[in-house]
């Protein structure tokens, strides 16, 4: 008989213990549902039963003690279980309403693009008519906790996460690996998330003195509290229906340095202040992902700014750049590029009226993703740029075999198990996606839904690559609605495995992880 090797009592105990921390956070809609008067009970409920199904789990193990197999199952799991969690909250509120929500899939769709950060939404409505300030919090909240990583949250605050935190980081974190930054692990991860909660803080405080100074009329205190809480995470939900297209220009040029900054690896902000602002810039990957960002700013804007491949009649009045507008198309070029490639997913205009050619440009910005160490999904910068000189050294040893040229970045030579890893996650990267089109295209034809090709190319890479909105029908103004149930089932899976990275998941599905 073969013997499991994984301490599965372990890793749920832990995952109870995360579970038991985010009774917390539900405290957060709680008081504003008091405040403005309004359903208390749902988020009362909810908090009682995370908090009591943390303590049960929490008894598996009194003393669990992880590997990096109970790793893998600890992390994976821990994205499950947040993500049924803020499902109850959507399910609660919405029985008995018009709000689409109400239906379970849905709403474990919505949790699941919340915290993973993915912005995708299948909110019939958005906006204050129908659903409560307190649910719209909670919304924006998932997003700003699953930003930085519930984990990393989980090892910075949490005592018995100190042995064998670095191997859970590394499972969850974004990239191919997490720079320690300090000796302890638990001080590395507190010190992530104070430099993403000070952004956050210095955001609020731009949008709502803004407000005050009579330069964002609708950049209220309610709207500039949880905005911040998804620019950061790069998660793109908005309370406002029409996104940042609701706001004024101020607004978008306040936003746009934000979702650069969420982009960047986090890690060298921290050596920015303790080295000195050069440490940016001695870093490879932010010179590669700065000057994609500019190649892509300089694209949309010059094709704003000639109107070329733009449905200007399709614009609200208000919101249409006007050809020859300099401010206008260097405004919105640089907002939807720099949205769509950190995959925060807000929208200045509606890029759905951009021609198709314009929008197979944004496509292939889907995949790109921000730097790794940040709080953006997709492949990572770090990957492409590797792979795209693992291409250039190989056009090298063709033309001179006898040279010896490893991958260099930063100056260092990479070892070539590295490279490697990098070639096999982005060629799982792909094969995923390629199934995730297949699967929902099949789907949509058995259920006789009229979905172009086109836009469920952009749904799963959206969904995959946590970016949030897509074409077409699932674009920057519409939602996931059209799609299945079963569909919708799968874009969760890919959401999940998207800001896992693929192999804390999978590497679950083998037989070598379970036995010996």
């Amino acid at each position: 008989m073969v013997s499991v090797r994984v301490d599965w009592r372990a890793s749920c105990s832990l995952v109870g213990s995360v579970l038991k921390y985010l009774s917390l956070p539900l405290l957060f809609p709680l008081g504003v549902a008091v405040y403005f008067g309004e359903d208390v009970l749902t988020f009362a409920a909810v908090a009682a039963v995370t908090l009591t199904v943390g303590f049960g789990l929490e008894r598996l193990d009194t003393d669990p003690d992880i590997g990096a197999r109970e790793g893998f199952l600890m992390v994976a799991a821990t994205w499950l279980a947040v993500a049924l969690v803020g499902t109850l909250p959507y399910v609660l509120a919405g029985m008995g309403t018009a709000s689409t929500l109400a239906d379970p899939v849905n709403a474990l769709f919505e949790s699941m693009s919340g915290f993973t950060t993915t912005g995708a939404t299948v909110m019939g409505s958005i906006g204050l008519e129908q659903h409560s300030h307190a649910l719209l919090l909670w919304r924006q909240l998932t997003q700003w906790l699953g930003g930085m990583g519930i984990v990393v949250l989980a090892v910075a605050i949490l005592p018995e996460l100190s042995v064998g935190g670095a191997q859970l980081m590394d499972a969850e974190a974004p990239g191919p690996g997490i720079e320690k930054l300090t000796p302890r692990i638990a001080k590395t991860a507190r010190v992530l998330w104070l430099v993403y909660l000070g952004f956050t803080v210095l955001e609020f405080l731009l949008l709502y003195g803004a407000h005050l100074a009579g330069l964002a009329p609708n950049m209220g205190l309610y709207n500039a509290v949880l905005h911040p809480l998804t620019t950061m995470p790069t998660g793109g939900f908005s309370p406002e229906a029409r996104s940042i297209e609701a706001f004024s220009a101020t607004v978008q040029w306040i936003v746009i340095p934000f979702m650069v900054a969420a982009g960047t690896n986090f890690a060298l902000f921290w050596g920015a202040l303790t080295d000195g602002p050069s440490r940016l810039l001695e870093d490879a990957e932010f010179r590669y992902y700065a000057g994609l960002l500019g190649v892509g700013t300089a694209l949309a804007a010059g094709l704003l700014y000639g109107g070329v491949g733009i449905g200007l009649a399709e614009l609200p009045v208000e919101v249409a750049p006007i050809p020859g507008e300099l401010e206008d198309s260097l405004r919105h070029g640089a907002f939807q590029a720099v949205s769509i490639i950190t995959t925060t997913g807000y929208a200045s205009m509606d890029f759905n009226t951009w021609s198709g050619a314009s929008q197979s440009v944004l496509l292939v910005a889907l995949f790109l993703g921000g730097s790794a160490g940040s709080t953006g999904g997709a492949i990572k910068m770090v990957r492409t740029l590797v792979i795209l000189k693992a291409v250039k050294r190989e056009l090298f040893t063709t033309v001179h075999p006898e040279a010896v040229s490893p991958v260099r970045l930063g100056g260092r030579a990479l070892d070539e198990t590295a490279v490697r890893g990098i070639f096999s996650f982005t060629l799982l990267y792909l094969v995923i996606f390629l199934a995730g089109v297949a699967v929902l295209a099949v789907d949509a034809s058995r259920a006789a839904e009229t979905i172009p090709l086109f836009d469920i190319i952009s749904a799963t890479a959206a969904t995959l690559g946590n970016v949030g909105p897509g074409f077409g029908v699932v674009g920057p103004m519409n939602n996931y609605l059209p799609f299945t149930d079963f569909s919708k089932l799968v874009m969760v899976f890919l959401m999940w495995v998207g800001r896992l990275e693929i192999l804390p998941v999978f590497v679950l599905l083998t037989r070598a992880y379970w036995r010996s």
